[in-house]
């Protein structure tokens, strides 16, 4: 069964409580999804080490239950 939108932002929000997430839904099929993620959390983090957070805190459901997710991560300004 897919995951739904605010699925994806509940888990990521729980592991980055400060961060602000927008959720996409690129094909309108519950699979593939993209996610603007922005936490202080990220500071002084490569973009590897950001999108590996991001990935943890979906807790093994990429390449599950979540298909594809494009990420875009950042700090705040």
């Amino acid at each position: 069964m897919p995951m739904d939108a605010s699925e994806i932002e509940t888990l990521i929000k729980t592991a980055l409580p400060d961060a602000k997430v927008v959720i996409r839904d690129l094909a309108g099929d519950g699979d593939h999804f993209a996610a603007e993620v922005v936490s202080e959390s990220f500071r002084d983090k490569s973009r590897v080490q950001q999108h590996q957070m991001v990935y943890e805190a979906l807790q093994g459901n990429m390449g599950g239950e979540l298909h594809a997710l494009a990420l875009q991560t950042s700090i705040p300004d």
